[in-house]
């Protein structure tokens, strides 16, 4: 007899929500601290190694308490992914410096085509019509609420190549190891973030220096920046878990269409707490957007449901009017016959 599934902590719809909320605060927070209206904090790299240093604390602390097990994933795995998630931040970081901010929004819009393609050739995942219909619209929907001036160069284009390269080999692999391992997302965010938190706080400050010439050990810490640092910090731990969860409940993809729902957040909350611009044409790109994002659920509810209606074994093939003529003449179990001539083969 199987053992009785335990339900998940975490539902799926508090997976995307715990994502959502986590995410929109901290993008808000961190425009409150690095913002020259707010505490000109310019220093992105370090602050995302002081992110995952609270992360792997949350997570010590979770091992020590016994709440979270740890199971073995090999060292140089775990190097490796660090290393591309270390790049993708990296390179978003130095993408945004030398590109337009247009040219920048193009590059995030396109790592949902990198992603499919990634996982039609890593995974061997097909995907409906439907669901690259959808996906087609959030993207253009997106585009139009936010793409304006495009400006490009050599040193800016590479970059952004790379980052979309490492952003989405790194969310494909969040979802591979935890079946490969069988691991937890929580679990493997645990054994990453120390990874990421150490070579990020040794690197972060050159890294930073060359972005905005700035040394972060000349940077006045007030009480004002030292506050939106622990709350970015403890947003961060929310964000990055939640990330972990949507990947490994989900797929890369449906994680990358949820990241622009967080777009469309961010730009409402900008106009409702920052005063920034709104106009005709971001309200229609993100009700197109958002209608988008619905056709995207329901497309991949119908695929759900497609998927499961294909019979996976013996006893669904003969189920019915499936049970094999012999079976029922000599009024034998159909499990106990010989199936090598039928349709399936065990």
């Amino acid at each position: 007899m199987e053992a009785e599934k335990k339900p998940p902590v975490v539902s799926d719809l508090g997976a995307w929500g715990m994502n959502v909320v986590s995410s929109v605060g901290i993008i808000m927070a961190n425009k409150q601290l690095m913002s020259s209206a707010g505490y000109a904090f310019s220093f992105a790299t370090t602050l995302t190694g002081f992110h995952f240093t609270v992360t792997a604390l949350v997570g010590w602390i979770s091992r020590a308490s016994g709440y979270s097990a740890s199971k073995h994933v090999p060292l140089w795995e775990l190097v490796w992914f660090s290393l591309v998630a270390n790049t993708s931040i990296t390179g978003m970081n130095l993408s945004l410096m030398l590109n337009s901010v247009g040219f920048y929004q193009i590059s995030k819009l396109s790592m949902i085509p990198v992603v499919c393609l990634m996982e039609w050739v890593i995974n061997s995942k097909h995907y409906t019509t439907k669901v690259i219909s959808a996906v087609v619209v959030v993207a253009a929907g997106v585009g139009i609420c936010t793409v304006t001036d495009v400006e490009v160069n050599a040193k800016g284009f590479i970059c952004a190549c790379v980052a979309v390269f490492c952003t989405s080999l790194q969310q494909i692999t969040i979802g591979s190891f935890q079946k490969k391992y069988s691991i937890g997302s929580f679990e493997l965010l645990s054994k990453t973030a120390p990874i990421q938190a150490v070579s990020l706080i040794i690197l972060g400050p050159f890294a930073d220096y060359y972005l905005n010439g700035q040394w972060l050990f000349n940077y006045s810490f007030s009480t004002g920046a030292t506050f939106f640092i622990l709350l970015s910090c403890s947003l961060a731990v929310f964000c990055n878990m939640s990330q972990y969860l949507c990947i490994g409940r989900f797929s890369a993809t449906s994680f990358q269409v949820l990241g622009h729902m967080k777009t469309v957040c961010v730009l409402i909350l900008g106009w409702i707490l920052f005063d920034s611009a709104l106009t005709i044409k971001n309200i229609l790109g993100m009700l197109l957007a958002i209608m988008g994002m619905v056709v995207y659920s329901w497309a991949m509810e119908s695929e759900k449901k497609a998927t499961a209606a294909i019979p996976r074994n013996k006893s669904d093939m003969l189920d019915g009017e499936d049970v094999p003529l012999k079976s029922r003449l000599s009024g034998v179990p159909s499990d106990e016959l010989d199936l090598e001539d039928g349709p399936m083969k065990s």
